[in-house]
């Protein structure tokens, strides 16, 4: 990756994966793509992407659409197709925060939440708890779905374990309700537990899968699930205005992204861990962050000093001062996030090297020597 320049000089982006932009073979591959009508069923680059992405989850098919929340919503309305309905969630997933309540919104289901636990998982007594046992009484919603997030943002890109989806499975069966994945993220999970996509997903009714994250896509999810499932999905993507015509376009970057950018990610998750290691050798230890949660490429650490907030942290590390060329060889910019609980994410990716990393370090080093001298002075 080239790290990104400014006028004032070298910018490392790390707010998220989703600032990724395609390479040279993906562009190649995407003004060469051969198209026809999707809506028809007639894009052969559609085709090949849905059939790949199927194969890779193990699943009977897979449906592109335009992006990760529309996928999960569209999930929501084919699992739970009549009023009344109610899924189950994470109170800190990305389906219950950050996509508008599109759950109720656009396809009338209802929220019942179960609490995160640090490792994204949750406590399947408190799920058991949730469902709606009372059913059919007139009082109760009907409970038809239960939604898992892997890897978890919010929780900084933890891995769900294997054992606790297994279990989840067995749960789920035994009260005949349907299991949706939101992972956006999944391949980072396989590649760091150094599985198959299918042995994750074999726990899973269906499966939503971000393309355009660290994968590198300009754009695009593919909905993976039971092949019935899928032909409710197309009508579903239509109703949403998520219908495309010539997206062999796109579908190309995303063949692209499944077939080459996969492996890659270990690099990521390299990269990340670098990083919170350099936040651990701070001095003094201004940082606070648990190494063992360091698990993809999603970093959340928190700031161990009450003065100084994760807001004013971020502007520091963003700004660019008359003194930093002088103490560091060059300006850098170090674009981050303040996050939830007191805490900072930091995300990597395609476009962030090794270089760069050590140059995010060495902008840490030089924030915390700033930090440290104002507070001596104050």
């Amino acid at each position: 990756a080239v790290p990104a320049r400014s006028a004032a000089g070298r910018t490392v982006d790390l707010r998220s994966d989703t600032v990724t932009q395609p390479g040279p073979a993906m562009r190649r591959a995407m003004a060469e793509a051969e198209v026809g009508d999707d809506v028809f069923g007639e894009d052969p680059t559609v085709n090949k992407l849905q059939k790949l992405g199927a194969d890779l989850f193990g699943m009977e098919a897979a449906l592109f659409v335009p992006s990760g929340s529309m996928s999960n919503l569209i999930a929501v309305m084919v699992h739970c197709r009549e009023r009344g309905a109610e899924i189950i969630v994470g109170d800190q997933s990305h389906l219950h925060i950050y996509e508008q309540g599109s759950s109720a919104q656009c396809a009338g289901v209802h929220s019942t939440t179960v609490t995160n636990l640090p490792d994204g998982t949750f406590d399947l007594e408190e799920v058991e708890a949730k469902i709606r046992h009372g059913y059919p009484d007139a009082h109760y919603p009907s409970s038809r779905l239960i939604c898992v997030e892997n890897t978890h943002n919010i929780q900084g890109g933890r891995i769900l374990p294997l054992s606790f989806l297994r279990e989840l499975r067995l749960m789920a069966d035994r009260y005949g309700l349907a299991v949706h994945m939101d992972g956006a993220r999944l391949m980072n999970a396989a590649v760091a537990l150094g599985v198959q996509p299918a042995d994750i997903l074999q726990y899973c009714d269906t499966v939503s899968v971000c393309l355009s994250k660290g994968l590198g896509a300009p754009v695009g999810t593919l909905l993976g699930g039971p092949r019935e499932f899928v032909q409710r999905a197309v009508r579903a993507r239509k109703a949403l205005g998520g219908g495309m015509r010539q997206s062999g376009i796109l579908a190309a970057a995303g063949i692209i992204a499944l077939t080459d950018m996969v492996s890659r990610l270990e690099e990521d998750h390299r990269n990340a861990k670098t990083f919170a290691q350099a936040l651990l050798q701070s001095d003094p230890p201004l940082y606070q962050v648990e190494m063992s949660h360091v698990e993809t490429n999603i970093l959340r650490f928190r700031l161990c000093d009450p003065r100084l907030t994760p807001e004013e942290f971020c502007e520091r590390m963003a700004a660019v001062g008359s003194r930093e060329a002088g103490a560091l060889g060059q300006e850098v910019r170090v674009l981050m996030f303040p996050h939830v609980g007191r805490s900072v994410r930091a995300v990597w990716h395609l476009g962030i090297s090794r270089e760069d990393t050590q140059l995010a370090i060495q902008k840490l080093h030089y924030v915390t020597r700033q930090c440290v001298e104002d507070s001596q002075r104050a």
